[in-house]
């Protein structure tokens, strides 16, 4: 398996460095997209060996992971990981997302923010749930965490969907990726990681009231299409999302990713 990491960044200066850093050492292809960051993102980087591509304007999150994606998939990419550029993700727990893609090749693998939940703010585990229900019945099956940007993604559904894809989508993206992956037969599994939250950490890109309000708007749009997909809400509610434990064992992760 040949593996990019992707990591979009907007004014991530305090934190970017290590998340790369931390990214390099799961797969020597590492792509930062700086959005039209003016703190100085792209210069933390300095000395690293990872590819930074900047857009001159502020595009949003699905315009960086697809400019982002492109330069993976010209590197020979079997999957794409992403991380957020805010340190909210442990680079490490890549290997387990890698080591169940292994097990679901036609899956988007999610790293779900499953263990200690309690430390997320009130407001983000509100608007997730939410978010979680509605995507959950478009798609037709239960997904844990949908909002998770720490994902691993088989190069072959992004190949499907690059040329269709809305680029200016931003936060919906993610949501929306799910559902058309659903239709062309990626499901998705959930692997448990912790999220971090780091003390003095900036606030938070994504805007819940905002945010899942789009979310739900688009997903409102794609079940009016299909005249409310009432089987997609009974197959969402009759059973749990797939869950899965993966070991983080670095020889297993080796072994899949060379």
């Amino acid at each position: 398996m040949r593996l990019a990491v992707v990591i979009p960044a907007f004014n991530e200066a305090r934190t970017i460095r290590g998340v790369v850093i931390g990214a390099l050492r799961e797969s020597p292809i590492v792509v930062v997209v700086d959005d039209a960051s003016t703190d100085g993102t792209s210069q933390a980087l300095s000395g690293l060996p990872a590819r930074v591509v900047r857009h001159e304007t502020n595009l949003g999150k699905a315009a960086a992971l697809w400019t982002g994606f492109d330069v993976a998939m010209a590197e020979g990419a079997d999957y794409v990981a992403t991380l957020d550029g805010d340190g909210q993700h442990d680079p490490a727990d890549l290997r387990r997302l890698v080591n169940a893609a292994a097990r679901y090749p036609r899956a988007i693998v999610i790293g779900a923010r499953l263990l200690d939940r309690a430390s997320a703010p009130p407001s983000r585990r509100v608007a997730n749930r939410i978010a979680d229900f509605w995507i959950s019945w478009a798609a037709g099956y239960p997904i844990a965490d949908s909002q998770s940007g720490e994902r691993l993604y088989p190069s072959s559904l992004l190949r499907v969907i690059e040329g269709t894809q809305d680029r200016g989508a931003s936060f919906t993206f993610e949501s929306e990726i799910l559902i058309r992956g659903a239709r062309i037969g990626f499901t998705s599994v959930a692997v448990p990681i912790r999220s971090i939250y780091p003390p003095g950490g900036r606030r938070s890109h994504f805007r819940p009231v905002r945010d899942i309000a789009r979310i739900v708007s688009m997903v409102a749009r794609a079940l009016l299409a299909r005249g409310l997909y009432l089987p997609g809400l009974w197959n969402s509610l009759r059973a749990a999302p797939l869950v899965v434990e993966c070991a983080d064992s670095s020889d297993d992760a080796l072994k899949i990713v060379a």
